[in-house]
């Protein structure tokens, strides 16, 4: 039976939200997504800017790879966090000097604009959809994806986006699309314009569901109550680029440190340190892609 909620609990239910977010910003602090803030670096040595999607820094991944890079190159990658979307954006103004993202089709169309050059297929992981033990929506019961969206928009569960423009956020937009369902102006539906890990930690506070990549979730479940209820649906596949910024269009990006970073990771060696990476024995990511 769909409990109604009244407007009185959905007033409170709203301030609550809002307090939860507030607090989540103040102790975040404005740093624009850039998570070298805290780095040291001296004057001498080289770097690269790396603009990215906040699953590849939050699950643990590139402090895994990054210093193997810099102990075998001597160049250090300075990492700025990204929503996929901020990132290609950064990157079309020769803000970064390579990206590694996951929203392949727009990646593709931006290599053809020749905003982006010697872009390679990296690796994949999938998405999930966490939520309440409980499972108010019945989620856990769902034969496919598309019948897990309409469930939820049927129960009224509360539903947290990342709200971003982010790869995750995009992929999510189109699931409800392809379930028919208009999230836009829905009493159950937060979009909240935070990355992935601040998205499961509301998330967690609200009781609520989310789409997860499963990298990030794995990395930080241990401090949520949240579990996978959806998983293994062939559209939760979520697969990785990485690709140089062109120096045509920007002389001034490091072109040739930034392949020495590409190169390193679609070799055997950065191949192997992907495929090896695990949280709490679970393996984040694989390498074995095979598109059409």
């Amino acid at each position: 039976m769909k409990c109604r909620k009244n407007k009185t609990g959905l007033k409170f239910q709203f301030l609550i939200l809002a307090i939860v977010i507030f607090l989540m910003l103040l102790s975040t602090g404005c740093n624009n997504g850039e998570t070298d803030a805290d780095q040291t670096f001296s004057e001498e040595e080289e770097f690269i800017y790396l603009a990215t999607t906040t699953s590849t820094y939050d699950s643990g991944l590139l402090d895994f790879i990054n210093p193997v890079f810099t102990e075998n190159t001597g160049i250090s990658v300075r990492v700025v966090s990204q929503g996929t979307g901020a990132a290609l954006e950064s990157g079309k103004r020769g803000d970064a000097d390579l990206l590694l993202v996951h929203d392949r089709d727009a990646e593709l169309a931006l290599v053809e604009e020749e905003y982006f050059v010697d872009r390679h297929d990296l690796m994949y992981n999938d998405f999930i959809i966490v939520g309440p033990q409980s499972d108010p929506a019945g989620i856990r019961n769902a034969e496919s994806i598309k019948q897990a969206c309409t469930m939820l928009a049927r129960s009224g569960s509360i539903f947290v986006s990342r709200g971003d423009d982010s790869g995750t956020h995009r992929v999510e937009e189109s699931l409800w699309h392809d379930a028919g369902i208009e999230t836009k102006n829905q009493n159950w539906y937060y979009s909240i314009g935070q990355g992935m890990g601040d998205t499961l930690r509301l998330t967690n506070e609200v009781l609520g569901y989310t789409l997860a990549d499963r990298g990030t979730f794995e990395a930080i479940k241990a401090d949520l109550d949240l579990i996978i209820l959806f998983e293994d649906d062939p559209a939760l596949y979520n697969y990785y680029g990485i690709m140089a910024v062109n120096p045509d269009r920007h002389p001034h990006v490091k072109y040739e440190l930034a392949m020495e970073y590409i190169n390193f990771l679609i070799s055997e060696t950065g191949q192997a340190l992907i495929d090896s990476y695990e949280v709490n024995g679970t393996k984040l990511f694989s390498t074995d892609i095979e598109l059409d």
